[in-house]
């Protein structure tokens, strides 16, 4: 009977039916590429993540979300999920925006990232003082970290993968950074996160997350704290290894000293907020400090009108070349999220110089794939060297 339906379909019909089954039965294509998308492209390496922005989350960007869907397997928020939005006033919570964030990953089946639980910035100045504007005591502040921490985590028990603890507690010689948390705690700040975090949600994985992880200087203040944090019994899954790179910065080479030095702790390492600035950089300026701040100037925004080839040639191989080194150590790698959807939604356009135009994410401002989404997913068809001597073992 089926068969006699069939028979008699339209050709319309017909061709409808035979793509869906196809493409249920068979693989999924980006219509953009061609080729498979990113997040199945890299289905058994590790998770493609993405950062929604709030006009994504609350559903107002239907062209970046299609692409998100089409594309990643990995979300985590912006800005919606720190603590000077969550807790802007002591004991308020507003969780409106966080709830959303997460209603989407899940209802996509996503692998959900929550950002950030302690930053020095994007706090809310109540954190640190007291009601006539002196800092608090160790124990108030402990106390509050606490309350936040059991609050925010609590809330999303179960239901949020893996959190970002503590962000950017490292300065890039591998001292520690002099924020009010380390001025008032110490250093056990961080253990003491780690703990709460735990408490909270013994099942969530747990992550340290800074940007300039490639630095000689700062690989090792964060090998030396996260060997401490062992030491002392802290659980400590993961470290986030902020992806804000340049054409030039950083050596390629010194990047992957980072990814294997950060495994060699027996923790997983994400690749985190990735984006590539074509634009110069001032003052050799190559961090990620969010307080950052130059002054604009023309020379600094060259490419306001559009990317010349002669970048943008580099600018792709820039990104294939550390996707490939992803792809060669993707067993010590978890996850590789960008910083943005597009480039217009990228915060780089403002920083650290207001008013510029840059081009970091892999779609452009017309969600777009940029070329080297295809080099990328080709890229993860090819067997890595592992693989290869893995299959020579075999034979």
């Amino acid at each position: 009977m089926k068969m006699k339906n069939i028979r008699y379909l339209s050709g319309t019909g017909v061709a409808i039916l035979v793509i869906s089954v196809f493409s249920v039965a068979c693989k999924v294509i980006s219509p953009d590429t061609g080729e498979l998308a990113l997040k199945d492209a890299y289905k058994n390496k590790f998770y493609i993540g993405t950062a929604l922005n709030e006009r994504q989350i609350m559903g107002h960007d239907a062209a970046a979300i299609q692409v998100v869907k089409e594309n990643f397997n990995a979300v985590v928020a912006e800005n919606c999920m720190k603590s000077g939005m969550l807790q802007p006033v002591e004991g308020e919570f507003r969780f409106e925006l966080a709830d959303r964030f997460v209603e989407f990953g899940e209802q996509n089946n996503m692998h959900i990232n929550g950002h950030t639980l302690i930053w020095h910035s994007q706090a809310p100045r109540w954190f640190f003082k007291d009601d006539q504007g002196n800092d608090v005591s160790r124990e108030v502040l402990v106390q509050r970290m606490k309350d936040h921490i059991y609050t925010v985590v609590g809330r999303y028990k179960g239901r949020i993968h893996t959190w970002d603890v503590v962000n950017e507690a490292i300065l890039d010689d591998g001292s520690w950074r002099k924020s009010k948390f380390y001025e008032i705690i110490g250093e056990d700040f961080v253990k003491l996160a780690f703990q709460f975090a735990h408490e909270a949600d013994p099942g969530a994985k747990l992550m340290y997350n800074d940007f300039s992880m490639a630095l000689p200087g700062k690989r090792k203040g964060v090998v030396a704290m996260v060997k401490k944090l062992q030491q002392q019994g802290v659980q400590i899954d993961g470290i986030g290894m902020q992806g804000h790179i340049g054409l030039q910065y950083p050596a390629i080479d010194e990047f992957e000293k980072s990814i294997l030095a950060y495994s060699d702790l027996g923790v997983k390492v994400m690749i985190t907020e990735l984006d590539l600035s074509v634009l110069p950089s001032p003052w050799e300026n190559t961090g990620a400090d969010v307080s950052a701040n130059f002054e604009y100037q023309q020379k600094m925004n060259p490419y306001a009108a559009g990317l010349p080839d002669s970048v943008d040639n580099v600018f792709q191989e820039r990104y294939l070349d550390f996707f490939k080194l992803f792809l060669k150590h993707q067993e010590k790698i978890d996850r590789v999220t960008l910083w943005g959807v597009n480039d217009g939604q990228s915060w780089k356009n403002n920083w650290p110089i207001k008013g510029r135009t840059d081009y970091t994410l892999l779609f452009d401002r017309e969600n777009r794939a940029k070329p080297v989404v295809k080099s990328i997913i080709q890229a993860a068809q090819q067997p890595h060297s592992d693989e290869k001597k893995k299959r020579k073992q075999s034979i």
